[in-house]
């Protein structure tokens, strides 16, 4: 799976949150089903063409800002955290001892 893919689906979750929208809610809006708004959320499958200005009109973001990785906003880096120390605990002490080492 791309490593683009992924941050696109990330990108789309992060956009959907911030509207406050359930994955139900924007598939309603799209009209996709929700397993499929899953998968692009995860990485899983690239929105078509057609998607993603459905998906764009939606959000009320342009095209591009899906695609605009660079500066990923808190929220974005908070959630790329949290699913990391999912994945890997040890980074939770690795991130605990690294908070204190800095703590005024």
């Amino acid at each position: 799976m791309s490593d683009y893919k992924k941050l696109l689906g990330k990108r789309i979750q992060s956009i959907r949150k911030s509207r406050n929208l359930t994955q139900e809610k924007l598939a309603e809006m799209i009209d996709i089903e929700i397993p499929s708004l899953s998968y692009l959320e995860t990485g899983k499958y690239s929105p078509s063409i057609e998607t993603l200005e459905k998906l764009s009109k939606a959000l009320n973001v342009q095209p591009w800002e899906f695609y605009y990785f660079s500066d990923m906003s808190d929220e974005d880096k908070k959630f790329e955290l949290e699913k990391a120390m999912e994945k890997n605990p040890k980074l939770i002490k690795m991130f605990y001892n690294f908070y204190k080492s800095i703590e005024y």
